[in-house]
């Protein structure tokens, strides 16, 4: 909803899992459900799906009213919602502050213009920059949602993307690899030829990447790869698309660690963070069958000193 036209990639029923949208009544119901078991104080009531602030103003508005209880009490911290780049202006943000939005994500998808319009976004760059200037002027905690393997982009121009929204300075980025879906442009083109993505492991790789050059700029990413649907599975013809597509990539980043400082074959034991070690050994072992593979053995194991993706090797005797 909201949406001035359709994105050569989407198809919202399928990535929202939903066919109608909630009324005011309805939300108030959801909450009511949910806070029931959820502790008070840290949790964001978020709107998504669509452009929150290009739909109909009073019906956006009953939404944000019927959240405001449960922000009031002081089981919500805030509001989260998501929209379009060319959809925020002074007077739209003046509305969602008195509502206690308190974070807003755009979908800039990319910051090159050729980008944008192959795949029929309906806005530029420009707009992700004049936006987020805005936002960031009111006060709002600003979230810039990228996609990857667009049709007519390149792994390069995805990079350039990312230094870009690094630039804008958002507190959060949600990072998506392209899903190619039923019902789309984006599956037409697939269909036909003319849109032909580069491999799964390339993608990964580059979200890796990508990962770690938000993290070393402080910015968080709070999402990589689309969350998981039995209805995206079925409507998939293509793309980048898996469960695990965070833990594969952050895999990558392990390997790529161990790989810098193991220089011969013999058997290792690398340490690294409690809550790191299956990473570190790569989604389904596949780290340790690439190291076996070249005459390294390494076992993994936790050393609670170490934090984050940190990693110290030593040889086995």
């Amino acid at each position: 909803m909201g949406c001035p036209n359709t994105c050569a990639f989407c198809n919202q029923r399928a990535i929202s899992h939903t066919v109608s949208a909630p009324t005011a009544e309805q939300v108030s119901g959801i909450l009511k459900n949910a806070f029931e078991n959820i502790p008070d104080g840290n949790t964001e009531i978020a709107f998504f799906g669509g452009s929150f602030t290009a739909i109909e103003r009073e019906y956006m508005i009953s939404l944000l009213e019927a959240a405001q209880p449960y922000i009031k009490c002081g089981k919500a911290s805030g509001i989260r919602i998501s929209t379009r780049p060319d959809k925020i202006d002074d007077e739209i943000l003046d509305i969602l502050k008195k509502y206690n939005v308190t974070a807003i994500e755009l979908g800039a998808q990319s910051m090159d213009d050729e980008v944008l319009s192959a795949n029929e976004r309906g806005h530029s760059a420009q707009d992700v920059r004049n936006a987020s200037e805005l936002i960031h002027k009111n006060g709002f905690e600003l979230g810039l949602q990228m996609m990857t393997g667009l049709y007519r982009s390149t792994a390069e121009k995805d990079r350039q993307t990312a230094f870009e929204i690094i630039g804008l300075r958002p507190d959060t980025v949600r990072i998506y690899p392209t899903v190619i879906l039923k019902n789309t442009r984006l599956g037409e083109l697939f269909q036909k030829g003319e849109y032909v993505p580069y491999p799964f492991e390339e993608c990964a790789e580059l979200c890796a990447e990508l990962l770690e050059l938000f993290e070393k700029n402080n910015i968080r990413v709070i999402k990589l790869g689309l969350h998981a649907s039995e209805t995206v599975e079925s409507d998939m013809l293509g793309g980048y698309y898996h469960q695990a597509f965070r833990e594969i990539c952050e895999g990558i980043i392990f390997r790529k660690k161990i790989d810098a400082e193991i220089h011969k074959s013999g058997k290792f034991t690398v340490f690294t963070a409690p809550d790191a070690v299956s990473k570190a050994a790569g989604h389904k072992k596949c780290n340790k069958k690439y190291f076996a593979e070249k005459g390294i053995y390494i076992k993994i194991m936790p050393d609670k000193k170490i934090t984050g993706r940190n990693i110290i090797i030593k040889k086995d005797e």
